[in-house]
């Protein structure tokens, strides 16, 4: 049994150090040395990697590891015969990834993804920026690499594996060592699964995409590039421009002065599920938002504003990249779209505001932590930088740890103008909160988050950090609550959104029907900064925002909501599933327009 187990430690080192060693060769290929990297961050690059190294290696291993599992139940096993084909595949195909990662590269400025496969019916045109002898020199490099490393493995095969003496114990020890090679595999216990986004560890983009395993990039990408451009087809090129122009202006001038400064200090608090049926001045549950409800007197009250989405991930790409949501995909997911958005961090970080990150639970999960370094944030802090002693919830550390570190991090703080964005996370199941104030379990959980910012709210406003800040508060989606009627209409995805805090010049209602994502246009705008890349964020308070609607989507669907009523409409069977208080033809087509524009943009990042 020690001679299986000791094969599999070597076949995963051997995959192990050959990803490892990948690294500083990707990086002086593409310049390391020109853009003045430092020894040490070659280092780092190395260290950060061997996560997704280790996950990928794992993946590999699981032929070699099933071989063995078998191998007990036979007198005489010919282990290297079987396995030597498996090697020589698997080789060249990891080290045609190596090598056509690290020379396309400099052409894409991003990781090998699935994206690849869509050029692949035009090779002619997709070679055609590269010499014959560029291409030849590279496939005689793959072919040697690839066979190095076989005979590497293959030396280190046994020919034979002698029989077991104890079969049943061998085989629960080698189901055991699959245990520890599928944790591997899956990235640890946490909530999180492996994912490109563990990797990134800094704000330079060059080294962060060098930590990544191109292997796993490709095969995580897989599922999730497709030529976007092409769904949802509804008109042709003029009839769907005809429907949507207009739709998302980015033009006009303020109609209102919100605030009484063009550079505040920027907090921007994004509440886990707060929607508005949580809210009792806004229909919501009697006594979840107290703090909310009398906040909501001394700020900018938007009472029509509505989620894009329903999940955190998706809300947080509409909210903070002002930018459309899908019903099939979540663009956090795809690292090389996302990182193709504008977002209000990285537009305040260009005017010289310093800009920070908090979240109470796993930013690893669902690639939030690539997003977040690429949008601009600067620096990141989430659960592992608190004690384990006060990780007291399912997904990380209650909310009244983190609105208190919150306090800790702003009170004294001197480095102005600062862009900091805060990501609650009680206010989700199991809602396990150390707060009793109302009998349910769900709307204590969101009081609890209501106590947390209405006490944190009043700290603040005893510093003189508060003179120059404007606090935006909006969830990253609604809440289905109570579990009756259609859980993706207008009342689930209604939500709260409030500017309060030093720099709002006075307390205002603003009525206009509008989406989370139109938060990035119309605070830019307010501050006099450009907005115009942002496609799907409007300044709602403009004078070319003549049309007030909203739009959201949901798996399998999309609605539309404007002064007429509400539309929802089915993609798959493509007819509305709910139409108040009557149907209209113009929400179906806005709609689809809508939808079809949102997936020509994908397609074209």
């Amino acid at each position: 049994m020690k001679k299986r187990i000791a094969y599999l430690i070597l076949v995963f080192a051997v995959i192990f150090i050959f990803f490892i060693l990948q690294k500083p060769f990707f990086m002086l290929y593409n310049d390391a040395p020109g853009r003045l990297v430092p020894f040490s961050s070659y280092l780092q690059v190395m260290f950060h990697g061997m996560s997704l190294d280790a996950a990928t290696t794992g993946y590999l291993t699981a032929i070699p590891w099933l071989t063995i599992l078998i191998s007990i139940w036979f007198k005489k096993f010919p282990l290297r015969q079987l396995l030597v084909g498996y090697y020589a595949i698997v080789c060249l195909l990891i080290s045609l990834i190596f090598v056509g990662d690290m020379c396309l590269y400099p052409f894409w400025n991003f990781k090998l993804d699935a994206s690849v496969f869509l050029y692949l019916d035009s090779p002619k045109n997709a070679m055609a920026s590269v010499s014959t002898g560029f291409i030849i020199l590279r496939i005689l490099v793959i072919l040697l690499l690839s066979g190095f490393v076989t005979w590497i493995l293959y030396r280190i095969t046994p020919r034979y594996l002698p029989p077991a003496n104890r079969k049943i114990t061998g085989t629960l020890a080698t189901i055991l060592l699959g245990g520890v090679l599928f944790i591997i595999i899956r990235g640890g216990v946490s909530e999180s699964t492996s994912n490109i986004g563990q990797v990134y560890f800094c704000n330079d983009e060059f080294l962060n995409h060098s930590a990544v395993n191109p292997a796993f990039s490709l095969i995580a990408s897989a599922g999730k590039t497709k030529n976007y451009s092409e769904q949802f087809n509804y008109f042709d090129e003029t009839h769907r421009k005809e429907l949507f122009d207009n739709l998302y202006p980015t033009g006009g001038e303020n109609t209102v002065e919100l605030l009484n400064t063009k550079r505040p200090d920027i907090l921007i608090i994004l509440m886990e599920g707060f929607g508005a049926t949580m809210v009792e001045s806004l229909g919501g549950v009697k006594g979840a938002s107290p703090n909310i409800d009398r906040l909501s007197k001394e700020g900018i009250w938007f009472t029509q504003c509505y989620a894009n989405s329903f999940r955190t991930d998706r809300g947080t790409i509409c909210t903070f990249s002002g930018y459309q949501s899908f019903p099939d995909l979540s663009v956090m997911k795809i690292p090389a779209k996302s990182r193709t958005l504008p977002s209000i961090a990285g537009k305040l970080a260009k005017e010289g505001y310093h800009t920070d990150f908090l979240y109470g639970g796993d930013i690893n999960f669902t690639n939030m932590k690539s997003y977040l370094l690429e949008s601009g944030y600067q620096k990141l802090t989430a659960d592992t930088d608190f004690p384990m002693s006060q990780h007291q919830n399912a997904w990380g550390v209650n909310d009244d740890i983190t609105f208190d570190h919150l306090y800790q991090m702003l009170k004294d703080r001197r480095d102005s103008p600062w862009h900091t964005a805060f990501l609650t996370l009680s206010s989700h199941e199991p809602f396990e909160v150390p707060y009793h104030r109302l009998k349910e379990k769900q709307p204590n959980a969101f009081a609890f988050t209501d106590h947390c910012l209405g006490e944190f709210v009043e700290r603040i406003r005893k510093t003189p950090v508060w003179n120059s800040l404007l606090i935006v508060c909006l969830p990253d989606h609604g809440f289905y609550y109570p579990a009756e009627g259609n859980g993706h209409d207008a009342r689930i995805h209604h939500i709260p959104m409030l500017w309060l805090g030093g720099a709002v010049k006075q307390p205002m209602v603003i009525n206009q029907v509008m989406n989370q994502s139109d938060l990035a246009a119309t605070l830019l705008a307010q501050l006099g900064i450009d907005h115009s890349e942002f496609n799907f964020s409007r300044n709602i308070l403009s004078t070319a925002y003549t049309y007030p609607f909203a739009y959201w989507t949901f798996g399998g669907g999309f609605a539309f909501a404007d002064s007429t009523g509400v539309t929802l409409v089915d993609i798959n069977a493509d007819r509305p599933m709910l139409e108040i208080p009557s149907p209209d033809e113009n929400r179906i087509l806005r709609g689809k327009a809508i939808l079809q524009s949102s997936y020509d943009d994908l397609g074209e990042r």
